[in-house]
């Protein structure tokens, strides 16, 4: 009995250190190429057809990452992000764009083989009417937009509550924008808290922007 104690003992903290593992493997995030556990932190990738963001794994961004292998299908989502400080659009210009509301992003689609725009709501990402003169004007008047990487790359405009900020994001940062205010709106206004969360959220970009400017541009 006493030779056979240990045994059994070991083998039962294999099974609850098994166990252990099973259990802590279920409450990560996994690779939605691979579905290898990944840690909070991670890169995404972006089905460019459905338009869907996929959280991947280090192994997966590194096979993908590079449109050959994979025919163009996916694109890794960059990680810079860039504050523009001196970005010209004008209030007649913001109304050339024909976005109804004050926040909105705009980048080119290569599916929809033009620039598109959307704006974040209560139902999600909602797509406004381009007009493709006043994006050329824009651009023309803001070289940096001729940098941004089709699909993967953002115009993020914030005109709320009298602010003029303008970045250069990752779509990703768009869609968790989109995400918080489809969750947290509430009533016609919004109300008190999302704006509250709102503003975290730029104040967050902000930090993790490199402010650029006319000079820079491009770079």
């Amino acid at each position: 009995m006493a030779s056979g104690s240990p045994t059994l003992a070991s083998s039962r903290l294999r099974r609850l250190a098994q166990q252990s593992t099973v259990e802590r493997e279920a409450t990560l995030e996994h690779c939605e190429l691979c579905s290898e556990p990944i840690p909070s932190e991670h890169r995404h990738m972006l089905d460019v057809a459905r338009r869907e963001l996929l959280c991947a794994c280090r192994a997966c961004v590194t096979l993908f990452g590079s449109t050959a292998a994979s025919e163009g299908h996916y694109r890794l989502i960059p990680d810079r992000r860039m504050r523009i400080a001196d970005f010209e659009l004008s209030d007649l210009a913001w109304e050339e764009l024909r976005l109804p509301v004050d926040i909105a992003f705009l980048f080119h689609s290569t599916p929809d083989e033009r620039v598109v725009a959307f704006y974040p709501s209560p139902m999600g990402p909602t797509e406004s009417l381009l007009k493709l003169e006043a994006w050329r004007d824009l651009e023309a008047a803001n070289p940096v937009l001729q940098t941004m990487e089709p699909d993967v790359e953002a115009l993020l405009v914030n005109r709320a509550h009298g602010a003029r900020q303008h970045w250069l994001v990752p779509i990703d940062e768009c869609y968790a924008l989109v995400g918080l205010i489809r969750t947290r709106w509430k009533g016609l206004t919004g109300g008190k808290q999302v704006w509250e969360e709102i503003g975290r959220f730029f104040d967050r970009l902000d930090r993790l922007a490199r402010p650029v400017g006319k000079a820079t541009q491009g770079r």
